[in-house]
């Protein structure tokens, strides 16, 4: 496959990018930064929903699960149809499919409605969140220009999460819990508009092309179970490790038919590149340990300082605003030093905030003392470490599989959230009953964690220096 994407233009200083080059990058940040919403915006909006439409327990539950389970269970799918069948066409798609359930999610009459609308959501963000990347690592060059355009990716996306809380509250609060959906809509089609407009079509590769259907059906059963077990680890136990162990035989039987398929989802021979197995791995492990910032400190917030949820969105906005400093210093920094060095350097500093936030967590806590500077120094270090990392876990891959590796960034960061949430969450349950106890126990596991993946940077190769 070739692209007609005009490249980021290399000159002097800091890199141009062309009016496609823009484009790309203006559609997949905001596709990015709307996927990672949905994970997390409904959460403050659960009470309203169980109100207004009658759900229970489990209702509740599904009403996130639908979107979880679709969303990881599709991503290497999603990803490899943009490489087949073109990163525009796949690109629109997904957003349409992503509006179109968020427009019938905000409309519901009842669970059912709901719950089924969570779950085309899911798949829509499944097919757009390894699109937006390969649309960025596609349309430009290895070098700063990539760098920065990464960069910028990993900030939105990451503000998508950091802010969740806040957009829940504010929409739940002020207009109705229903807002939460339907503020996807006009979103969805201003990015449709620029999509449609100025992305500019692949010319696909001559001859049949053909997806892996028996491998579309196992990873997306095999990713699906994997997070559904480990989501119900710290429920039901031992009775969790049937899907979990399902679901590992499935991704087992998915490598065994990758390796023998002339077409397969993803090319085994793309883990041979050590900066796609080394970063990928970083990467899962980072996730594991960067989800105790966002959701144990929005707990402590709210079950222990008794934060409204609008409140708690505000109180992450340094938070925010310090993984956008990051991701923004990152490039700079890494034209000037080795990659390595400064994913290490952020990892490290990421470890050394869960360390401090564990330490300073009190019942009778404030905002100046117990959130805001650990807070702030955890959101820095992960905004220094995760751009290195994504840019690594991409580097070296052909245009033609940019969005099979894509769908394998996204899965890492998927399942490694689950993972850490477990881990995390089953740390918090064994420190007793006190809040504040359990609360502390999870950061020092995620700064141990942390302190783990950032080792693993040292197995990355050496990056060139490239100069714009």
């Amino acid at each position: 496959m070739t692209t007609t994407y005009e490249p980021a233009v290399a000159g002097r200083g800091t890199p141009r990018f062309s009016t496609p080059g823009w484009a790309a990058l203006l559609a997949a940040s905001i596709g990015q930064f709307l996927v990672v919403l949905d994970v997390s915006v409904v959460n403050v909006a659960l009470p309203d929903m169980r109100a207004g439409l009658g759900l229970g327990a489990t209702g509740l539950q599904w009403v996130v699960n639908a979107y979880s389970l679709t969303f990881a269970g599709f991503l290497l799918l999603g990803g490899r149809a943009a490489d087949l069948f073109g990163r525009k066409r796949v690109f629109v798609a997904g957003l349409g499919l992503f509006t179109v359930a968020s427009l019938a999610g905000g409309f519901a009459q009842d669970a059912s409605m709901l719950i089924g609308a969570r779950a085309v959501q899911g798949l829509g963000a499944a097919i757009l969140a390894p699109v937006t990347l390969s649309l960025v690592t596609a349309t430009f060059p290895e070098g700063p220009a990539r760098t920065r355009a990464i960069a910028m990716w990993t900030a939105v996306g990451t503000a998508g999460g950091a802010t969740g809380g806040l957009v829940g509250g504010l929409l739940t609060d002020y207009l109705n819990w229903r807002w939460v959906f339907l503020i996807n809509v006009p979103v969805g089609l201003v990015v449709g508009f620029v999509a449609v407009r100025w992305l500019r079509a692949e010319r696909l590769a001559g001859g049949r092309q053909r997806l892996d259907l028996p491998g579309a059906v196992l990873v997306t059963a095999g990713v699906g179970l994997v997070a559904f077990g480990i989501g119900e680890t710290e429920r039901h136990g031992w009775t969790a490790l049937f899907p979990l162990v399902a679901g590992l035989a499935l991704l087992a039987a998915f490598v065994a038919v990758e390796a023998r398929t002339a077409q397969p989802l993803v090319r085994l021979g793309l883990f041979r590149l050590r900066s796609v197995a080394v970063g990928n791995l970083a990467t899962l492990v980072g996730t594991m340990a960067g989800f105790a910032l966002w959701y144990f400190l929005s707990l402590y917030m709210q079950n222990v300082l008794h934060y409204s949820a609008v409140r708690t969105g505000l109180s992450f906005l340094p938070h925010t605003a310090g993984i956008i400093i990051g991701s923004r210093l990152a490039p700079t920094l890494m034209a000037r030093m080795d990659a390595r060095l400064l994913a290490g350097a952020g990892g490290l500093l990421a470890a050394a905030g869960f360390a401090w936030q564990s330490v300073v967590l009190d019942a009778d806590g404030t905002f100046l003392g117990s959130i805001l500077g650990p807070g702030a120094t955890m959101a820095l270090g992960f905004g220094l470490l995760m751009t290195p990392l994504v840019q690594a876990s991409t580097a070296g891959v052909p245009s033609a599989e940019a969005g099979a590796v894509a769908g394998v960034v996204n899965t890492s960061r998927v399942i490694g959230g689950a993972i850490g949430l477990t881990l995390l969450g089953t740390a918090a349950a064994r420190s007793g009953a006190d809040l504040v106890d359990g609360y502390s126990a999870a950061f020092v596991v995620a700064a141990v964690i942390t302190t783990a993946g950032t080792a693993l940077v040292a197995f990355l190769p050496r990056a060139e220096k490239r100069t714009g």
